[in-house]
């Protein structure tokens, strides 16, 4: 039986956080110059590197049982894959853009123009979807400069913060859809016991991320409000201080929330708010 495979970007940003996401998770592994592969210390499976957009139709043809890469490019692919794990980066949206001058408004008046994307399948799938026809530029590289190049008259791109569009005069006309870093596996699932032990552990990872543990005393009068800031993931853990007239409150909260949470704490009277980042849990 051929070797239990999970495949990772071999370059570029997306390759230092798949990277980084396993070594967290207790999937340690070395990778020699140019090599392909890398055994995982900790499992019986290995990492392959693999070029990102390729990761998906290498994972539907069973070439690696699992993958890291894109939700975008999952779509894009169009091949037949299950989608195991969200992992909370890489956070993205497909938009079509027109020049801001520009007096279209709806994607029925791209009817006849030219649209240049790196993304011809998942556009051709949204404008299919609104009955339009354009004369479709598929590129690779720098889509939001076509339009002053003068090869497109509007351009179908990945959109993160929206300065690359404004720096090129650009808007957003319509959402085609928000992508994300995903776990990819093989639609036979080999070796379903290995693959849940690799997803829960990455799960673990993306968890801890997402909370903090926060920590509080906080008089006992007033448990039962500060409990109704911190309900906690299942229910908080309430200890005994030496004064009877406080406890001990331990906590997980949203990392996002932290900060409004010790200001509703420290208005409610409690002391000694301390927030622990959390690296690896399960839930």
């Amino acid at each position: 039986m051929s070797t239990f495979r999970i495949g990772i970007p071999s370059k570029g940003r997306l390759a230092e956080v798949a990277a980084e996401l396993l070594m967290e998770a207790g999937l340690s592994f070395r990778r020699q110059e140019r090599s392909l592969f890398a055994r995982v210390r900790e499992l019986p499976l290995e990492v392959a590197f693999l070029r990102t957009e390729d990761i998906p139709v290498l994972c539907a043809e069973g070439a690696i049982d699992l993958g890291i890469t894109g939700s975008d490019l999952v779509a894009e692919s169009a091949v037949q894959v299950a989608e195991r794990l969200a992992l909370g980066v890489g956070h993205c949206r497909l938009a079509i853009c027109v020049p801001e001058a520009s007096s279209i408004e709806h994607p029925h008046q791209l009817a006849g123009l030219r649209v240049a994307t790196s993304f011809p399948h998942c556009t051709q799938q949204y404008l299919r979807q609104h009955g339009t026809e354009v004369h479709l530029v598929a590129i690779r590289g720098s889509v939001e400069v076509m339009v002053a190049l003068g090869v497109a008259d509007a351009v179908v791109d990945l959109v993160e913060t929206g300065s690359t569009l404004a720096a090129n005069q650009l808007r957003i006309l319509d959402e085609i859809g928000r992508y994300q870093t995903v776990l990819i596996q093989n639609l036979a699932q080999r070796e379903p016991q290995l693959a849940d032990r690799v997803v829960r552990r990455l799960e673990g990872v993306v968890i801890a991320r997402s909370y903090s543990l926060l920590e509080y005393n906080v008089p006992r009068a007033r448990l039962r409000e500060a409990e109704q800031i911190t309900p906690g993931f299942n229910s908080p853990t309430v200890s005994a201080l030496e004064d009877p007239d406080w406890c001990a409150v331990r906590v997980m909260v949203r990392r996002h929330e932290v900060i409004e949470i010790m200001e509703r704490l420290e208005a409610l009277g409690a002391s000694a708010i301390l927030e622990t980042r959390i690296t690896n849990c399960r839930l």
